[in-house]
């Protein structure tokens, strides 16, 4: 129940400032809205309030405004047969009908702006006040350079490194296009590492190589029933060690966890100041139901926003995921990323919006916008019965001043909505198979 509860109220939520965007548009350029729906048609229920059907429909997987005058999701071309009225969608002009169709997208994007803005404003930022490394990553671009254990930061490219962040911050943008020398001190004595440009993977593909000292990973989550949760593992715990290999590093724990699937599996975990020992069996996929994540527990500073302050701070952070967003969905299309371990349906948003309610209203409302922004980006990309479609429909009529005949645009949008179900029916049986 409380899966359903949050997966209800995160998605009700996404959907609703979507389409309130394609509302609020509309009706500011005075069209008239037939139907506001939170689902695809068939309808289910709802309530008639002026000339607008405000609605729940069956199909879980979105929702839609039905604008006057316009071929979306309904299918509906009986205006087709009569001249156009004035608050139709398709006798307004281009540049207010892309607005419309956008909104539902920027409207997205605005409440990823103002979560993220809120986060900041309330609890801030922490720069890790570190430039030692305390583990290289086995053949990394780091290791494979020289870096090592126990080796101090001290200047990139003659560039002092005063912390962690920043020395991210120099290594991947400062330096960006250039090769890049690192001075650090190692045994009391300075040493230059040299690493080719072209040797430093982005950030979403691997790991350069490098984690600061006094790093730690923490259990965040533990599904009930699965092999972690029987083993006694609870969220907060830090891993130690596992079959006795310790742990410095996230993928570390997928590798040995994948590699004993079905078969016993010795863990090792702090509690506090107790240490804790366990086995558990990873199912034969390799898991044993749990999230985790890095965690540094060394000296932070905290930086604390005003309000101003916290707003483009807010928008940066919208720019970084998206373009992270955005990278990831290039990954699964060149084929670099497995499709099935990218996406998640129904189940995997009911799991994950649970489990970041149960680590507060903070975590919750950043998973929220996160979802957002994939939301809005997904939505705007050009595809037949999303709102990247309709935009590529009317980007087309801009250039060659002529509308796509109707039989091709339905056509094209039975095809889309069609893919669009077969795509969801994919999500709901691998999500069915990885739960």
């Amino acid at each position: 129940m409380q899966y359903i509860f949050y997966f209800i109220l995160t998605l009700g939520v996404l959907v609703l400032v979507h389409e309130l965007g394609h509302f609020l548009a509309a009706k500011f350029f005075k069209m008239r809205v037939e139907r506001f729906s939170i689902g695809f048609p068939p309808r289910a229920f709802g309530k008639q309030v002026g000339e607008t059907d405000y609605c729940i429909s069956w199909i879980p997987i979105g929702g839609y405004v039905k604008i006057a005058g316009m071929i979306d999701e309904s299918f509906d071309t009986e205006f087709l047969g009569k001249p156009p009225e004035p608050w139709e969608f398709r006798s307004k002009p281009i540049w207010q009908r892309m607005i419309v169709i956008s909104a539902g997208v920027i409207m997205n994007l605005l409440l990823a702006v103002l979560i993220f803005w809120a986060i900041n404003y309330i609890q801030g930022s922490a720069v890790r006040e570190t430039t030692t490394i305390g583990y290289v990553i086995e053949q990394s671009t780091a290791a494979n350079a020289g870096l090592r254990a126990g080796d101090r930061v001290l200047e990139i490219n003659g560039t002092q490194v005063r912390n962690w962040d920043q020395l991210l911050s120099d290594l991947y943008i400062e330096t960006m296009g250039t090769d890049v020398t690192i001075t650090v001190e190692r045994g009391g004595e300075q040493h230059q590492v040299f690493v080719a440009r072209s040797s430093i993977p982005e950030p979403n593909e691997a790991p350069f190589g490098i984690v600061p000292d006094q790093t730690q990973i923490v259990v965040n989550s533990v599904e009930p029933g699965k092999p972690a949760d029987l083993a006694g593992l609870k969220p907060l715990d830090v891993l130690v060690a596992l079959n006795g290999t310790p742990i410095r590093y996230t993928e570390k724990v997928r590798e040995i966890v994948q590699a004993n699937a079905g078969t016993p599996l010795t863990i090792e975990w702090k509690r506090g100041t107790e240490a804790m020992k366990g086995t558990a069996t990873p199912t034969s996929d390799g898991k044993i139901g749990i999230s985790f994540g890095a965690q540094y527990a060394g000296p932070v500073t905290r930086i604390n926003y005003t309000l101003l302050e916290a707003l483009p701070r807010g928008v940066t952070d919208i720019v970084s995921v998206s373009g992270l967003f955005v990278q990831q969905i290039w990954q699964i299309i060149t084929g670099k990323t497995a499709f099935s371990q990218s996406v998640g349906g129904p189940i995997k948003i009911a799991q994950m919006a649970t489990q970041s309610a149960e680590m507060g209203l903070l975590t919750y409302l950043g998973f929220m916008a996160l979802l957002s922004i994939s939301l809005a980006v997904l939505n705007i990309i050009p595809f037949p019965a999303l709102d990247g479609g309709h935009l590529l429909f009317l980007i087309y009529e801009g250039i060659f001043r002529r509308e796509i005949p109707v039989k091709v645009k339905m056509g094209l949008q039975r095809a889309g909505f069609v893919l669009l179900l077969a795509f969801m029916a994919f999500v709901v049986y691998n999500d069915i198979l990885h739960f």
